[in-house]
């Protein structure tokens, strides 16, 4: 069976173990927010690009989510996160270096309640 949409996007949900702080921390980060109700606001990059966020927190869930952001330049968008200093302004984020893979590359960061995000390129 063959489906004949237009897709228009694809948007995760995720938790939050402290709500203001991760709005606080996305806002940062350089989405916008969209607050959708007092549990659950969409962060969005531009029209496409998005996920909601929401007023929850299952540590098991949360320990184990993961996003994948595609970005252009790779080194020039890790220097624009150092510059925030995110790490230094919330107690449990993490950024890490660029790591080479045989796929392409990719650095990570951990939010502040604890998602991963994968932030990489394609060969």
């Amino acid at each position: 069976m063959e489906i004949k949409q237009q897709f228009k996007s694809v948007r995760s949900f995720i938790g939050a173990k402290n709500f203001d702080e991760s709005q606080n921390f996305y806002k940062d980060l350089g989405f916008t927010e969209l607050v959708l109700s007092e549990n659950m606001s969409y962060f969005k990059i531009d029209e496409k690009l998005g996920f909601y966020l929401q007023k929850a927190y299952v540590k098991d869930w949360v320990d184990n989510s993961m996003l994948f952001l595609e970005i252009e330049n790779l080194k020039e968008y890790l220097s624009e996160l150092k510059s925030k200093k995110l790490t230094e302004k919330y107690s449990n984020v993490r950024l890490s270096e660029i790591v080479v893979n045989d796929w392409g590359n990719e650095f990570f960061l951990h939010d502040p309640s604890g998602i991963l995000w994968h932030i990489g390129n394609f060969n």
